[in-house]
């Protein structure tokens, strides 16, 4: 569904990415893990565009999406998920689902607000507050549900486990097993390795923006020393 092949993407003068590549299957979860600082974020910015590939190509349901403008790229059916949030935060629950409605997609699961507050029970609840009253895990899930109004089919899941309390994170693990049964297609980056056992069909390990490992779930966990190398602390 998703095929990255020997991208190299830049900062300035700096080389972040590294002749990267591998693909997601429809209807997989596939976890990019790695330390701080290792790609993983440039890598979904590189999906999506927001950092220009220098080289390489990415492609989306068989088509090439290397040079072109990220709504565009949106509109396609890649939901994407930062790190950093970014919800409206004077804006109310119910307003942020709305701001991110797209119509019904082929192929993609028709989300409406009453299916995702059944998703996401702490943004019922919450649906009248603002954005900026709402906890660090709430505003995270908020993020994914603002996503998932556009109807995507493939979702970027940028860190989602990241600064949040663990009870949340259980619950993240919970929704992204449902979106999955749900016939969406994941890339999810993470350092949470133990998140990505839970959730996660395959596995993409990068270092200094070079892929270290590339695999299942499984063969990961019969590599300690490819662990211990690029993921322990």
């Amino acid at each position: 569904m998703l095929e990255v092949s020997n991208i190299n993407s830049f900062y300035g003068k700096a080389h972040v990415l590294r002749n990267l590549s591998f693909t997601v299957r429809k209807g997989e979860v596939i976890a990019l893990l790695g330390r701080n600082g290792a790609g993983k974020s440039t890598t979904m910015k590189s999906v999506m565009q927001i950092v220009q590939t220098a080289s390489g190509n990415v492609t989306f349901q068989g088509q090439e999406i290397s040079n072109m403008l990220p709504h565009k790229i949106a509109k396609i059916g890649l939901g994407y998920v930062p790190e950093d949030r970014r919800i409206f935060t004077d804006l109310t629950v119910m307003e942020n689902l709305i701001v991110g409605m797209q119509p019904a997609r082929e192929g993609a699961v028709h989300w409406t607000q009453d299916m995702l507050f059944d998703l996401f029970p702490n943004l019922a609840e919450r649906r009248n507050n603002r954005g900026k009253a709402l906890s660090g895990g709430e505003q995270q899930m908020l993020t994914i549900a603002r996503t998932l109004m556009g109807n995507p089919s493939f979702v970027l899941l940028d860190e989602p486990s990241e600064g949040v309390a663990p009870v949340i994170v259980e619950q993240m693990a919970k929704i992204i097993s449902q979106l999955k049964s749900e016939g969406l297609t994941i890339l999810l980056s993470e350092q949470n390795l133990h998140f990505a056992q839970v959730v996660a069909d395959r596995a993409v390990i990068i270092e200094s923006g070079e892929q270290k490992f590339y695999g299942t779930l499984e063969k990961l966990n019969a590599s300690p020393d490819v662990r211990d190398a690029y993921l322990a602390a």
